[in-house]
């Protein structure tokens, strides 16, 4: 204070002046210390958090109820709706539905996104490559027929994947440009240390684990093009939990068969939910 006047009286200030500085300049110290008028210090405000939930069935939760929310399969143990009840952001946009490729996402998924979204999350790319079908003929089909199949799948994933990933990757961003968008991957289906898996060979089980290798690479490359998107990977969070091993974490071949090849409750709680924490 005393500096404050020496200084105004050196400028030539009157006492009215002087005074009115010195107030100015307190108040200035004291907001930059983040201190109030007692000197205890002041929380910085939150930053509220608005999240939207996209994507198929693995983001909507397919496979971990027996009776869901609506006819998208939404679960109330899905991760999304799970990271919702755990963080409790301001605002919850739910829009993952069963059976979603990227079209669907495009055309009728994203309008809660806007610019005041904080945070978005999806899987999304299975269904593009028919992985359901690929999965059916491996369990059914001959060793030949399964090879032909992931060989199949796997082309459709690097050749024709890439742009309907980008073109929705970028349609997110245009709507949500302060988002922070997480894109979870899908599990390794098979433990290939066990060495006895009824219904299906080790053969067979390589060739779609090394199927579910090539369309996470895909996904994670595209995830790369993009800024403020991350990939973030959930196979090794399924390991010792793959079908076959003896508490697994996803659905063999299931009855109803929606749930078939999906995580269930303890896959999405186990590996989904942590993916997202981690990303997010």
């Amino acid at each position: 204070m005393r500096k404050s006047r020496s200084l105004g009286r050196s400028l030539g200030m009157p006492r009215t002046r002087v005074r009115a500085l010195a107030v100015v300049l307190a108040a200035l110290m004291t907001a930059a210390l983040g201190l109030t008028t007692t000197g205890h210090a002041v929380a910085a405000p939150a930053t509220e958090v608005h999240y939207v939930a996209l994507g198929d069935s693995y983001s909507a939760g397919g496979g971990s109820s027996t009776t869901y929310l609506n006819d998208c399969n939404q679960s109330v143990n899905s991760y999304p709706y799970l990271y919702n009840q755990l963080t409790t952001p301001d605002t919850f946009a739910f829009q993952a539905c069963r059976a979603a490729k990227t079209s669907d996402v495009l055309a009728g998924q994203l309008t809660p996104l806007s610019d005041t979204t904080t945070l978005v999350s999806m899987t999304i790319g299975g269904n593009d490559i028919g992985l359901g079908t690929v999965m059916a003929t491996c369990l059914f089909g001959s060793d030949s027929a399964c090879f032909d199949a992931v060989a199949t799948a796997e082309t459709t994933a690097h050749t024709a994947l890439p742009g309907k990933l980008g073109a929705l990757y970028d349609a997110v961003r245009a709507r949500a440009p302060q988002a922070r968008v997480v894109i979870l991957g899908y599990p390794r289906f098979y433990d290939l240390a066990i060495t006895a898996c009824p219904g299906i060979g080790a053969t067979k089980r390589t060739a779609l684990n090394n199927g579910a290798d090539a369309l996470n690479n895909v996904i994670r490359d595209e995830v790369a093009q993009h800024s403020g998107f991350v990939y973030e990977d959930v196979a090794d969070r399924f390991t010792g939990h793959q079908l076959c091993d003896p508490a697994p974490w996803l659905h063999a071949l299931n009855w109803p068969l929606g749930q078939s090849f999906h995580p269930t409750a303890a896959g999405q709680a186990g590996a989904y939910l942590p993916a997202l924490q981690t990303a997010a």
